[in-house]
């Protein structure tokens, strides 16, 4: 009996030890998944001298990678989501397709990197961020990274006269746009883009959370907005005005967020410089300078669609926009509608492929957004607005990429 009882002692701390070490090990995955956004985001290989010869991306990458491999008992049933199944199935296509399509060796040198890199967040998030505490961290992390993007450059331009990049206006004539900060990698209308992904977050859990939070978001609001002016991104602009739209449409206090947009629109004209101006009516008035630009984006559109159903079937190949562009159009860009770029490089099939995942995602946020209303709790406050932050940042998404 004795022996029995000692046995039992032993295998009840062997289990316990076990859950220690599966306790560690699932934090640490946490800890390191918050590190890799930083580093992502923030671009730490640029600003440390010598950090980037480890190649800290592809390291923390495998590592987690690693570390969720020891977790894969705790992570079964996870994948059996419908967006984790629809994008099992773009995953199956690319390996299918592959030979199929016009340039696989690009597609295996150059642009399988980026991709991985890309669904890494995806699988990263819903598997890793799996308790409260957990996923306000890092929707924490996440935007404070998105802020610091948007307010470093904005600094060094009022500090240093830093802009970053420009634009041309036709007759040899160019203006300053502001482009991200010298470490970052973002062009005008990718930080524009920035910002209008950091604006919802704002306004729906910033705005909500009490004094403090108010006056943080009153003091960040401003400097974000003025910084979309500075960009003169006008798809971002459009995209910001989706944003707007939905906000005013959730709103129980609409003549005060009407008067609110008078003045914000008052006050932006203010500061426009003529050729700011210019550039933003432009998306309305065709006697503007900027007129030409727009009708040359609508028009390369249009090209890029055709060039897709040069091979509608499977496509050109995974990240070969630019390659297709420079050898059947003659100028080698990216792609200004992403619609237009999953037709390019998946084909039709993929296009549908990837509709499908766009799909699962919209339908995914609707029935949650449906279950907390059902609940009508107050602490699902958090929750709740979260979720009509994520439904904004979608439709934002969805219009923004027909421009970009």
């Amino acid at each position: 009996m004795k022996q029995e009882m000692m046995v039992s002692v032993q295998d009840e701390k062997r289990s316990a030890l076990t859950k220690l070490d599966a306790t560690v090990v699932n934090q640490f995955s946490f800890v390191l998944y918050l590190y890799f956004i930083l580093d992502f985001f923030l671009r730490f290989s640029v600003r440390i001298p010598g950090y980037a010869v480890i190649r800290p991306t592809l390291a923390a990458v495998v590592a987690i990678s690693l570390l969720l491999f020891l977790q894969r008992d705790k992570l079964k049933g996870r994948f059996q989501d419908p967006i984790f199944k629809a994008i099992f199935v773009l995953f199956g296509y690319l390996v299918i397709s592959l030979p199929l399509v016009e340039w696989p060796g690009s597609v295996v040198r150059t642009n399988i990197d980026p991709f991985v890199k890309a669904v890494a967040f995806l699988f990263f998030t819903a598997l890793i961020i799996d308790t409260d505490k957990r996923l306000k961290w890092f929707i924490g992390v996440f935007v404070f990274c998105q802020v610091f993007r948007v307010l470093e450059p904005l600094y060094l331009h009022i500090t240093q006269g830093y802009w970053g990049s420009s634009t041309h206006l036709g007759g040899g004539e160019f203006a300053a746009r502001l482009a991200g900060a010298p470490a970052d990698v973002i062009n005008p209308n990718e930080l524009g883009f920035v910002i209008v992904t950091a604006i919802p977050f704002l306004h729906y859990l910033l705005w909500p959370s009490g004094r403090k939070s108010k006056l943080l978001y009153l003091a960040i609001m401003p400097a974000m907005l003025y910084a979309l002016i500075l960009t003169m991104s006008r798809g971002a602009f459009i995209a910001l005005l989706v944003v707007a739209f939905l906000v005013f449409k959730e709103s129980r206090h609409k003549m005060k967020l009407i008067f609110l947009a008078v003045v914000i629109v008052v006050g932006a004209l203010s500061v426009m410089t003529p050729i700011q101006k210019d550039r933003y009516l432009s998306l309305v008035d065709s006697d503007t300078a900027g007129a030409a630009t727009a009708e040359g984006r609508l028009k390369g559109m249009v090209g890029e669609f055709k060039l897709g159903l040069t091979r509608p079937v499977v496509g050109h190949g995974l990240g070969t926009t630019p390659e297709a562009k420079a050898n059947k159009l003659g100028r080698q860009r990216a792609s200004h509608n992403l619609y237009a770029e999953l037709i390019i490089e998946l084909g039709l099939i993929g296009f549908a492929i990837f509709l499908n995942f766009l799909y699962r995602i919209t339908r995914k946020l609707s029935v949650v957004r449906s279950q907390f209303a059902a609940l009508n709790r107050r602490d699902q406050s958090y929750y709740s607005r979260l979720n009509k932050c994520l439904i904004a940042v979608f439709w934002m998404y969805a219009v923004y990429s027909l421009n970009y």
